[in-house]
């Protein structure tokens, strides 16, 4: 099953992606990482980044790995890179 998500795009992510947000189908059933592998399939340039981005999925940080996440329709997945400064 898939279902769609609002994908939210945030500083660095947003600038590779070329976009601040965007509807994507995606598993219902799906860990961190597989969501985060088909966003770069939409969005390859987000590949860089990778090694530093966190997730929010309902506001809720999630680090990528094999965590599983059950979405909803209409859930707000947001990609937070690192935030630059000292």
């Amino acid at each position: 099953f898939r279902g769609q998500v609002s994908v939210l795009y945030f500083a660095r992510s947003a600038e590779l992606a070329g976009l601040r947000c965007e509807t994507l189908r995606v598993p219902r059933q799906v860990t961190s990482l597989q969501l985060w592998e088909e966003i770069v399939r939409v969005h390859p340039r987000l590949a860089v980044i990778r090694d530093q981005v966190v997730f929010a999925v309902r506001q809720e940080y999630v680090l990528l790995g094999d965590q599983l996440l059950v979405l909803q329709p209409g859930d707000e997945v947001a990609i937070i890179p690192p935030i630059s400064g000292g």
